[in-house]
């Protein structure tokens, strides 16, 4: 079954939410926010999604812009990076959808369609 990170509040999070109802596709939904994901399930996230680490980051939340990661995430190791991700869910980009052999991440209708 698939699995929906995403923080309810979000416009994009609620876009996705109604996207896959929509089409009835079952998933499991998880608050990014209550539960954050971890810094295991993050790396193997990161691994199946092949994209760069950065794009997990949530580069226009305020915590993002107030931590000014904008200009310290060039100098972090994968490692720093993941932990530090890892320590708040506001700081991962969501909403995340984790199927069998892939990861996506934000709210890309063409991207979802092709992976679902």
């Amino acid at each position: 079954m698939l699995k929906f990170i995403c923080y309810p509040k979000c416009t994009t999070c609620q876009k996705a939410k109604r996207w896959l109802d929509e089409k009835g596709i079952e998933y499991e939904l998880r608050d990014i926010k209550t539960e954050n994901p971890t810094f295991e399930e993050l790396e193997r996230w990161y691994s199946l999604s092949g994209q760069p680490l950065r794009k997990f980051f949530n580069t226009s939340g305020l915590l993002y812009k107030s931590m000014n990661l904008k200009d310290k995430l060039p100098t972090m190791s994968e490692k720093e990076m993941l932990s530090l991700l890892s320590t708040d869910g506001m700081l991962v980009k969501r909403p995340i959808l984790v199927g069998d052999g892939f990861v996506l991440t934000g709210f890309k209708e063409k991207d979802w369609e092709e992976k679902i």
